[in-house]
């Protein structure tokens, strides 16, 4: 049955897949996306161009954390609060504050909102692996002690905290999905293999922060998106559900692929480890697959190709 939705971020990189989704599986959408300047607007723009065209699409522009949010979830079904200010490495110093806002402030004010609405089915939060900052144990399980070692991190497990206060408390039936690096088309031009991409495209050298020897759970678009949807439908109330890809591999490893893929060396240069970056990260998804049936459907390769296919384009059509 068509349901109406609520999607926050619509215009980022996971938030625009996951209202396409929703649009071709026949449901209405909201989406509210404040265009942060954390990269340029042009490209949420790009990201929003078929969601335009879609008569089932309604886009808001506003903050989370200032207008007035209720009108906005009268009806509204399923939410996805794909909204946050991204970034580990800026979320030091006086900037922090921009973090406090967007992804504390923002969760708590759309919860707020959320709990007197009769028709809300589900809450779905777009939580991340950074909680857990460097882990006990590999692969990672929920109930591990989270201890982030980023302000980023301490924001978004803020968030969790938020989720399953207002689940307790009011019954919002608020899950939290704790997402593992995901990558693919539209990915943010801060994040890796967007630079890594870019970088051996134009031939120009591409940097790696620390000794290229850490690892990440690497974990496509499409399975996230698929993740969501299974949470709306699935998820238990209050609950947290780690989201991986099952492709951990070094960073090195992701170099030599995508050196195969684009048929080009890398042009490699080391810069020292950043503050807040975790050296490892793996999902131990089996809570996710028992409850809400999640499997994870592409590979590494698959989806590096998919992201590579869609960045050659982007600069075909700048050049």
């Amino acid at each position: 049955m068509p349901k109406r939705c609520l999607v926050t971020g619509c215009a980022g990189f996971i938030g625009s897949h996951l209202a396409e989704r929703l649009i071709q599986l026949g449901h209405r959408v909201i989406g509210i996306d404040n265009f942060s300047d954390y990269y340029p607007r042009s490209i949420k723009e790009d990201n929003l161009a078929w969601l335009r065209e879609q008569p089932a699409f309604t886009l808001v522009e506003g903050d989370l954390a200032e207008m007035d949010l209720t009108p906005w979830l009268e009806g509204i079904e399923w939410v996805f609060h794909q909204a946050a200010q991204a970034g580990v490495r800026a979320s030091w110093g006086a900037d922090f504050a921009i973090y406090t806002q967007a992804n504390v402030l923002a969760t708590q004010r759309l919860l707020e909102a959320a709990k007197g609405s009769p028709a809300l089915l589900a809450f779905v939060y777009a939580s991340s692996s950074s909680v857990y900052g460097d882990a006990e144990r590999y692969p990672t399980h929920e109930d591990f002690l989270p201890q982030p070692i980023s302000p980023y991190g301490v924001t978004k497990l803020a968030g969790e905290h938020l989720c399953r206060l207002y689940a307790r408390a009011f019954g919002v039936p608020a899950v939290s999905l704790r997402y593992f690096t995901v990558y693919g088309p539209r990915q943010r031009p801060d994040m890796a293999f967007h630079r890594f991409i870019c970088a051996m495209l134009s031939d120009a050298p591409l940097t790696i922060y620390g000794d290229g020897m850490q690892t990440r759970d690497f974990t496509y678009v499409e399975d996230i998106v698929e993740a969501n949807l299974l949470a709306a439908e699935r998820g238990r109330p209050g609950e947290v559900y780690n989201i991986g890809g099952g492709s951990r591999v070094t960073v090195r490893e992701v170099i030599a692929l995508l050196e195969d893929i684009l048929g080009r060396p890398a042009r490699v240069q080391f810069a020292p480890a950043q503050k807040g970056d975790v050296l490892h990260t793996a999902a131990d998804i089996h809570k996710a697959a028992r409850e809400l049936g999640y499997a994870p459907r592409f590979g590494l390769r698959e989806g590096l190709e998919q992201e590579a296919v869609w960045l050659q384009g982007r600069l075909s059509a700048s050049a």
